[in-house]
């Protein structure tokens, strides 16, 4: 990406996103940033989700970062294509015994479908987001290929591994060849204020109480079994 394009970064709200954002309109780039509201501020039985991901706050965060950096920012209400690709699918594995990975549905099927369609559609080239994980091409103009985010234990190539190759020529990681440390330090030198902002550790749409969403979500769908080695 080495001429000015226009991009389109998927801004959480997070520290990541933002210096992805940031990095980005420093390369002289036409900078759109874009958070996805996913769920309803009720997370069930009237608990409220402003200690999770993708809540009003963190779309407040994003807002924050966006002004900034001077570059346009808007919220995309995107609940009913998440309730149905992920969370439906979620608790239908579950029902089923499985074990699903909602990160690899959302990646593939929300953010990197709906969403790196909607960008193209605003006239972007790429959309770009804050993973730790890297594209590079086979030399000739072969293949995109998907690759470890540099920092290993931050890597999160895995949850995008069903990304198609259409998908990964209009995708860009800027922060894939950095580590956390570095981000931090970067959020700090370009005077984000979420620079010191904790990291997101549970399922946005689930927190740490799995059997309270499973109950909520699957009512007598789910039967109890016996456990087996």
């Amino acid at each position: 990406m080495g001429r000015k394009s226009r991009v389109v970064v998927a801004m959480s709200g997070g520290v990541d996103s933002a210096v992805a954002a940031a990095l980005l309109v420093e390369q002289g780039h036409e900078v759109i940033g874009i958070s996805l509201k996913l769920l309803s501020e009720e997370a069930g039985n009237g608990s409220t989700r402003a200690d999770r991901c993708c809540s009003a706050k963190d779309a407040e965060d994003a807002r924050s970062v966006a002004a900034q950096l001077g570059i346009p920012y808007y919220v995309l209400n995107y609940e009913s294509q998440f309730h149905r690709e992920v969370i439906q699918e979620f608790t239908k594995a579950y029902v089923e015994g499985l074990t699903p990975n909602p990160c690899v549905r959302c990646n593939g099927l929300v953010k990197f479908g709906f969403l790196l369609r909607q960008a193209i559609g605003l006239g972007a080239e790429f959309l770009a987001t804050g993973h730790y994980a890297r594209v590079e091409r086979e030399s000739g103009g072969g293949r995109y290929l998907l690759r470890r985010g540099s920092d290993h234990e931050r890597d999160q190539s895995y949850f995008l591994y069903s990304l198609t190759q259409d998908q990964l020529a209009r995708i860009r990681f800027p922060v894939g060849a950095m580590t956390k440390d570095q981000v931090r330090k970067q959020a700090a030198a370009h005077g984000l204020r979420i620079a010191a902002k904790a990291d997101s550790q549970d399922l946005c749409f689930v927190g740490r109480d799995y059997r309270t969403f499973l109950r909520e979500h699957c009512g007598d769908r789910l039967r109890s079994g016996s456990i087996t080695d």
